[in-house]
């Protein structure tokens, strides 16, 4: 495969320190390796690929290996300037505009190429605002759950990261406790501190400089427990997580630090051990996965989605659902029957209302599971299901997995049965024939449009977060 020209420019970078700091003009050293010096500039320009053994003869006369010259990094600060500016003038969002590129010279002086390269910045930043629509984002959330489905949403690097971190602080065993967060977080070099004006916009903020992890006073509606947030905001150190290049890269650390956070609080070893004996006994349920490690409903849904098909060969799917039927949180492998938009995305989209993830906000007594089988065109599935409520409205968690594996499961004994033939429109969304004809022409409803269909992504770096707020929180904690 031929180099890039980027890859060519860095190789010619090399290729120039050497020579300088040894002291060679082009001439010199052209004629120790054989060329001529105008071919040698041209190599040092990026503009021609070198032979193999030109490399060989410029390594052997100035003394390093020939892997040296092609190691991908910059040979200093300058050369790095240089090479980003190259780059940034040969993106297509430069181009577009029509200006010439500046041409770097000897005298130029760092500063220079430094403030050339601050107005590439911009414009690249701008152009990523621009197109963070809503599109993009249900694109990149539609691709990062098909890259979790083709992984059993199993992530094995974070899972023995946590285990060595909880190790350390010497948790053993059961619930993990707040104390043990913070012990954690001191092995890191933070100190949790709960605030109660954090900006409405974070969750936690880390301040990076003075070694502090500021955390909200109380946890906050919806299962987002201090012990989760806190185990958040240290992934992102112990991740080596940078600032996020755009919308898909946002949305993969917030699933890795989500990852660790529930690592940490449900263990693998210990997990696994636990659903192992509960699956021989024949008595696998959420609740009791719930109430082992002491997390919430969804924390255990969503972490047996981690672990069953990786662990106990069994495919499944979980489901939040909110009061008006949309998908608010989905990971499925076992062919769920799942509506989706024109980009594969699910989230957002309506359930079928056969689907025991609806079915159980009629029932009259929710402080149980509600448990039933669904007939669909892709096959029968047994589903648990539990609901709840928020300042938001009413939602439901549901794990389910094919006929075959509800025999593990408690639960498995209802009688509770519906058949969905959903994606087709006469399941649950079309009316009756006779209905239909009785209203035709005689009714307007006004349909609730979801905000997400409309809303751009939040500005900033950190989509949703208001930088300037969180600036203004440190700059007041740092001086208190």
């Amino acid at each position: 495969m031929s180099p890039t020209p980027l890859e060519l420019s860095t190789l010619g970078h090399r290729i120039r320190h050497q020579r300088v700091s040894h002291g060679y003009t082009l001439d010199e050293l052209g004629e120790l390796v054989g060329i001529a010096g105008s071919q040698l500039s041209l190599i040092e320009n990026g503009k021609r690929e070198p032979k193999l053994s030109v490399l060989q003869a410029v390594a052997a006369a100035t003394g390093v290996e020939v892997t040296d010259l092609l190691s991908p990094e910059p040979p200093n600060r300058r050369a790095a300037l240089e090479i980003e500016l190259e780059r940034a003038q040969s993106s297509s969002v430069f181009r577009q505009l029509g200006i010439a590129p500046v041409k770097v010279t000897k005298g130029m002086s760092d500063d220079t190429i430094e403030s050339v390269l601050g107005l590439h910045r911009e414009l690249q930043r701008r152009e990523r605002e621009a197109i963070a629509t809503p599109e993009e984002a249900r694109r990149a959330n539609t691709e990062l759950r098909l890259k979790m489905r083709a992984a059993n949403n199993y992530l094995g690097d974070i899972e023995k990261l946590a285990e060595k971190q909880l190790s350390a602080a010497g948790h053993v065993s059961g619930a993990l406790t707040h104390r043990t967060v913070s012990i954690m977080a001191e092995q890191l070099g933070f100190t949790l501190i709960y605030a109660s004006d954090l900006p409405g916009s974070t969750r936690s903020i880390t301040d990076l400089e003075n070694g502090r992890i500021y955390l909200p006073p109380a946890s906050i509606p919806g299962g987002h427990g201090l012990r989760s947030m806190a185990l958040q905001a240290m992934a992102h150190r112990l991740l080596g997580h940078v600032r996020p290049t755009d919308y898909a890269d946002f949305l993969q650390q917030r699933l890795e630090i989500n990852y660790y956070a529930a690592c940490c609080l449900m263990p693998e070893t210990a997990a696994v051990n636990f659903l192992t004996q509960a699956k021989k006994d024949r008595n696998l349920a959420v609740e009791d996965f719930r109430d082992a490690f002491g997390v919430t409903h969804e924390a255990a849904g969503m972490r047996m989605t981690n672990l069953l098909t990786e662990h106990l060969g069994m495919p499944l799917h979980f489901l939040r659902v909110d009061g008006s039927g949309a998908i608010s949180r989905v990971y499925e492998n076992d062919d769920l029957p799942l509506p989706q938009d024109v980009t594969g995305a699910v989230d957002g989209q309506i359930a079928c209302r056969k689907f025991s993830a609806r079915a159980a906000f009629s029932e009259q007594n929710r402080t149980t599971e509600h448990y039933q089988y669904t007939d669909t065109p892709a096959g029968t599935y047994w589903c648990s299901t539990q609901t709840g409520s928020t300042a938001d409205g009413e939602f439901s968690i549901t794990v389910g997995v094919p006929f075959d594996d509800a025999r593990w499961f408690r639960g498995r004994e209802t009688h509770k049965r519906a058949t969905s033939t959903c994606p087709d429109e006469a399941c649950c969304r079309r009316a009756p024939a006779d209905i239909t004809d009785r209203w035709a022409d005689k009714a307007w409803p006004s349909a609730r449009v979801h905000m997400q269909m409309f809303s751009p992504l939040p500005r900033g770096t950190f989509p949703g977060v208001d930088e300037n707020e969180v600036y203004e929180f440190l700059d007041r904690h740092a001086q208190g």
